[in-house]
This record gives structure tokens, C-alpha cells and sequence, in this order.
């Protein structure tokens, strides 16, 4: 068991040997559409990869709709493995709607875990951010 001084030790040299190892701008809050967002998520089960829809419900329902319409060509072309929850709840209980990938039994408090992570994060959100670059218009 980790104290909290430790996990969070642990996780700001996650990111830096993240930031190290895979030294890039992400577009992560930066996608010019308000209600969308990408994310990186690592905890103490799993790591995931998101597109996270945020906003009032009608431009939550908005968005989602237009990420919906595009399902086939996300899973064909980019992320075969992507799961899409148009209700999904954070940590925090707010509800979003969000697409991702995940992977199982890694953890932020393993380091043998990290590298695994790190490559996982790298291609996916990296598939993740040409499709959202690709169908941007769309999207807006």
C-alpha cells in the first residue's frame, strides 16, 4: 500500500518519463471544439485513452451524435478496440459521454507496468488525434 505522498510521487514520474519518452504536443483540451476533449487516464487497474463529450446535455447530445455517425470509420481505420458510452461517469459521478481504449492489469504504482503503458498511450491516442484531425470539420 502506497501512501498518498508516494502515489503521487509515482505518478508525477510516470508523466515525466512519459514526457521524456515521447517528447510531443498532444491536442488532449486543445481541439477547438468546446465540448471535446482527449485524455489520458492511468490508476491503479487500467490505462485509457479517451475522447471525452462534455457541455450542457443538448450539446453533450449534439456531439455525441456527430462522433456516433462516425463509429464505423473510428473502428475500421483507427481504433478496432474502441468502446463508446454515451453515459458514462467520471470518478467524480459528473456524467460525460466518452470513447476509448483501454488496457487491463497495468498500474500507475507498477512500474513494470509503465512501459507497456507508455507505448499503449502513445499509439493510441496518436490514432486517436488523426481521426479527430481527419473529421474535425465534422465534429465542430
Amino acid at each position: 500500500m502506497f501512501s498518498k505522498a508516494e502515489s503521487r510521487k509515482l505518478k508525477e514520474e510516470f508523466w515525466i518519463a512519459f514526457r521524456k519518452s515521447y517528447p510531443r504536443k498532444w491536442l488532449l483540451y486543445k481541439t477547438g471544439v468546446k465540448e471535446i476533449n482527449l485524455k489520458f487516464h492511468f490508476d491503479l487497474k487500467k490505462a485509457i485513452v479517451a475522447m471525452d463529450i462534455d457541455g450542457d446535455l443538448q450539446q453533450r447530445i449534439d456531439s455525441w451524435e456527430k462522433v456516433v455517425s462516425l463509429k464505423s470509420i473510428l473502428i475500421n481505420d483507427y481504433l478496432p478496440h474502441a468502446h463508446f458510452e454515451d453515459e458514462y461517469f467520471l470518478e467524480n459521478q459528473k456524467e460525460i459521454s466518452r470513447v476509448y481504449v483501454e488496457i487491463q492489469e497495468v498500474s500507475i504504482h507498477n512500474k513494470n507496468t509503465w512501459q507497456q503503458t507508455m507505448v499503449f498511450f502513445y499509439e493510441k491516442m496518436s490514432q486517436l488525434e488523426a481521426f479527430f484531425t481527419e473529421y474535425e470539420d465534422i465534429l465542430k
